[in-house]
């Protein structure tokens, strides 16, 4: 399993986010100022550190020099917005920069991104029954491959790494169709209905109510 350090003072963002990224599979170390940072980044060796620039005891940019020497991915989570500060984060080789307040999908997006790009990601999921090899694009059940289309894998593919977590109609137009979506659209309406049916997953893909579709797994 995959570790991640957040660096964040603010605890009921650190939990918002420590809850998120657990559903989604990783495992989670938090610490609420600069100095536990530090600790944790040699003790622990996370696979990547969520960092706010903003902590109490040594900042953000300063453990980002230490993070850089232990050659940890670091993705900054802060209030400072400005371009200054995004490039002086940047330049600084941080991996990748989001600004507060952020949508839950989009953090998971670049999450999983920077991991991929460090080639740290989990080519093989699993769920229920279900076995999804996200190298090759295959998902099968008991050794037997379900076809999918190539816009129903990256559908499933969504909604597993977003498991238990209801997602947007448009977020799921925008992620999994790459266009700005039209409200009276049935394309993701469509699509999840035949999914649920390949999979033999009626309960398991759930509809919320004026939003869109969750996943429910533990």
């Amino acid at each position: 399993m995959l570790k991640i350090l957040i660096a964040e003072d603010e605890e009921p963002i650190a939990n918002l986010i420590k809850i998120n990224l657990k559903k989604a599979g990783y495992y989670c170390i938090w610490a609420a100022d600069g100095e536990k940072a530090a600790d944790y980044m040699e003790s622990e060796k996370p696979d990547l550190v969520l960092l706010d620039v903003m902590l109490p005891g040594i900042n953000g940019y300063e453990l980002m020099e230490y993070a850089r020497l232990l050659g940890l991915p670091v993705i900054f989570l802060t209030a400072l917005g400005s371009t200054e500060n995004k490039v002086k984060g940047l330049k600084m080789g941080a991996d990748d920069y989001l600004t507060k307040p952020f949508e839950i999908v989009e953090l998971l997006a670049r999450v999983e991104a920077v991991l991929r790009r460090y080639h740290k990601t989990e080519s093989v999921l699993r769920v229920f029954d279900i076995v999804i090899d996200t190298a090759s694009r295959a998902v099968t059940r008991n050794g037997e491959q379900i076809a999918l289309t190539m816009k129903e894998f990256d559908l499933l593919l969504l909604l597993v790494r977003n498991r238990n977590i209801a997602l947007y109609r448009e977020t799921i137009y925008e992620t999994v169709w790459g266009g700005e979506y039209i409200g009276q659209s049935r394309t993701v309406d469509l699509h999840i209905q035949r999914l649920k049916k390949k999979l033999n997953w009626d309960n398991e893909i759930s509809a919320v109510y004026k939003v869109g579709y969750r996943l429910e797994a533990e």
